[in-house]
């Protein structure tokens, strides 16, 4: 299961992963839980450490942790931080939740903050914290998530995953060790001209949100979503069979580990989604699991 994250939208996107990661860890025994992704500039380092801390011991080492720069000036200009910082904020929050997840007292200097001899408690169940992803759509990006050894989390072109993978096995890493996720969403379906059209409509209200961000951070506008370089992103309707051998291809053409699939869409009650879900659950990712296994 996996949270996004936006701030001061209209229509109350989620704000806040704790509270719902908290709540989905109480009410289940082996799913795990991450962010895709959350975006770090706007948090305090050790606030976010005791956070995931306490999550994970909550849920019984089952958190992970997707981490995003962030990109919409209105919320950078909301919390008062320059869309300047945010590269240093995200990388330093990064090398304090290590520090903080160690076990030990730590002392840190960085441009953004400054801590003196300070221990985060409690521990994490997991030994040296909930493991980490990072969000790539460019080859900074790139280089961030190699130098931290971070999971990756790409958003753009295909070359991207071309060159995280070249850079990290020149500095000695081992890809096969690490998981790529994308979220790709999937329709299961047996009447698409009936489930279709209402997810479509809800799709591309989203889309045009992202483009709106996107537009204002001068990073182009919703079209960018459709550049053919792009790993795509859009959603596939189908039925079993259909999603089965899409997914199967979709994971091998680009070595992925994880896809996530939406389980709610904006305008629509969450029981819209849920027929596609149980499906997708229980008739296409056993099928998948299988076929790629063989």
């Amino acid at each position: 299961m996996w949270f996004s994250e936006h701030h001061f939208v209209e229509d109350g996107y989620l704000p806040s992963f704790a509270p719902v990661a908290g709540a989905a860890a109480a009410v289940t025994k082996r799913m795990r839980i991450s962010t895709n992704i959350s975006i770090v500039p706007f948090a305090h380092p050790l606030r976010l450490a005791e956070d995931l801390a306490v999550l994970d011991q909550l849920s019984g080492g089952r958190i992970e942790f997707g981490i995003g720069l962030g990109y919409a000036p209105h919320e950078f200009r909301g919390f008062g931080f320059p869309l300047s910082h945010r590269v240093s904020r995200t990388e330093e929050c990064v090398e304090i939740l290590r520090l903080a997840w160690s076990g030990e007292r730590f002392s840190y200097a960085g441009k953004r903050f400054t801590f003196e001899d300070v221990r985060v408690t409690p521990d994490p169940v997991q030994p040296g914290g909930p493991p980490l992803w990072m969000a790539v759509s460019s080859e900074p990006g790139v280089h961030r998530a190699v130098r931290y050894g971070t999971n990756v989390l790409p958003q753009g072109p295909v070359s991207l995953l071309d060159t995280w993978r070249a850079q990290t096995a020149a500095v000695g890493g081992d890809t096969d060790a690490k998981r790529v996720g994308i979220i790709r969403s999937f329709l299961v379906t047996d009447d698409r001209d009936r489930d279709w059209p209402p997810l479509r409509a809800a799709e591309r209200y989203r889309m045009a949100v992202y483009g709106r961000f996107a537009e204002e951070a001068g990073t182009g506008d919703a079209t960018l979503f459709n550049d053919p370089q792009r790993i795509t992103q859009r959603v596939f309707v189908g039925n079993v069979d259909e999603c089965v051998d899409e997914l199967a291809a979709f994971i091998e053409r680009y070595g992925l580990t994880d896809v996530v699939t939406w389980g709610s869409a904006p305008g629509l009650q969450p029981a819209a989604l849920t027929p596609s879900m149980e499906r997708f659950a229980s008739e296409v990712v056993p099928r998948v699991r299988a076929r790629l296994s063989a």
